[in-house]
């Protein structure tokens, strides 16, 4: 049936722009295009309260920051991140600090994600005055290769069928979101890698135990930890995959981590309650291209990087960035058009053409980069001697080869010029 001929439907609206997602992607493309005064609506299944709390990532690199900055949204950011200048590994019994900063001039800010949506929803909603509509329930989404698309969703106050007619639509919805499933399967295969290990991860209300992150290589499996304040860390433990988080206690996870990230002369981890114990089971996913007609995938919609290499945030606000830009360049074009007759509709179009490829390049750099960290954390612990030697000859790399020093530097930290 025709979604406008459901019962209780009412009048249809129309924006420019209709965003499905409230993550970081979505609402990076909202805040871009409502400074540019192009109209949209972001539509949104959880709470504001749930997407401003729920513990996800926390390392942006410089270069995304930057470009947070230059569309007025790093404020908050800037005032209140971390900056992190070194990791370290510890292996052979042994610390080995990677001082990337010293090395390049870069360095990495640490900024848990629920406060980074919490600034982009409040920039874009209570300063900007963007239309957001949270709770909404069976989004769908029609007619994306023709130039009329619309996205219908059951309004969570009235339960009324709601139409919203657009010309573009922003899937930024997440890996079991509905924009990626309305590609079809056969035109947009999914290339999928998955690792064969789990990570537990847990979030520790404890100070950190080093001023940076650490990379445990261990043979009974990898271990890190990720600051991301003074009194909450991010732990994880590599685990077979599947494995049931309950079969962590405190006790066992706390002796695990102790274990696997000793090294002599380092302080001793301080332990504290573990407010999240999630597991995660290690795979990578890649839609290509990232758009069919007037849809395009940003984000988790489009790519998932598991978070051995934190790249996945990073790479949503590429997308972000890239899309957002790009519809601005093509809707206010069209804009101009429309009061000037001499000038060309389709001169900035080629933003829009260009932004699958533009994306997938960052986005397949990205997945090769944590293949090859997965070998150097993982290799150990599959008990091949030879993938033992080969991971520890990699490692010995890293601290006596300055070209090697300067090509991770520049993966771990994403400034390679090709981009």
């Amino acid at each position: 049936m025709n979604p406008l001929q459901l019962p209780n439907v009412p009048v249809p609206q129309r924006v420019s722009v209709v965003v499905v997602g409230a993550g970081p992607a979505g609402l990076t493309v909202a805040n871009i295009l409502r400074r540019a005064g192009v109209g949209c609506v972001v539509l949104e299944t959880e709470t504001r309260d749930f997407i401003e709390q729920r513990p996800r990532a926390g390392v942006i690199e410089e270069w995304a920051v930057r470009a947070l900055e230059e569309r007025g949204l790093a404020e908050n950011l800037l005032r209140k991140a971390q900056r992190h200048t070194a990791c370290e590994f510890r292996f052979d019994g042994r610390q080995h600090r990677f001082s990337y900063s010293e090395l390049t001039g870069r360095h990495h800010y640490v900024y848990p994600q629920p406060l980074l949506v919490a600034d982009l929803v409040r920039e874009y909603a209570d300063v900007r005055g963007g239309d957001i509509r949270f709770g909404v329930r069976d989004v769908q989404v029609h007619d994306i290769d023709t130039d009329q698309p619309s996205v219908s969703y059951t309004c969570p106050q009235s339960g009324q069928r709601q139409m919203v007619h657009c010309d573009f639509v922003a899937g930024c919805d997440g890996a079991r979101g509905v924009t990626r499933r309305a590609l079809p399967a056969d035109r947009f295969p999914v290339a999928r890698h998955d690792y064969g290990i789990g990570w537990l991860s847990l979030l520790a209300e404890a100070p950190p135990s080093s001023d940076c992150v650490l990379f445990g290589i261990h043979q009974d499996g990898f271990a890190g930890q990720m600051p991301r304040s003074p009194e909450v860390t991010r732990y994880y433990l590599q685990c077979p995959p599947g494995d049931d988080p309950d079969n962590w206690s405190h006790e066992r996870v706390w002796a695990e981590l102790r274990r696997r990230l000793a090294v002599e002369g380092a302080p001793e981890l301080v332990e504290g309650r573990l407010i999240e114990k999630r597991m995660l089971d290690m795979h990578d996913y890649v839609v290509e291209p990232m758009a069919s007609g007037r849809l395009f995938l940003a984000g988790d919609a489009a790519h998932l990087v598991a978070p051995i290499a934190a790249k996945g945030m990073n790479l949503a606000l590429h997308d972000a960035f890239q899309l957002g830009d790009a519809l601005v360049a093509h809707l206010t074009q069209d804009a101009d058009s429309d009061s000037d007759s001499d000038s060309d509709g389709d001169s900035d179009s080629g933003g829009l053409e260009g932004y699958s490829e533009a994306c997938l390049r960052r986005v397949w750099d990205y997945q090769e980069f944590s293949q090859w960290l997965s070998e150097v954390y993982h290799g150990s612990a599959t008990g091949e001697p030879f993938r033992t030697g080969t991971t520890l000859a990699r490692l010995r790399r890293l601290f006596t080869s300055p070209v090697a020093a300067a090509a991770f530097a520049e993966q771990y930290l994403g400034t390679a010029e090709r981009y």
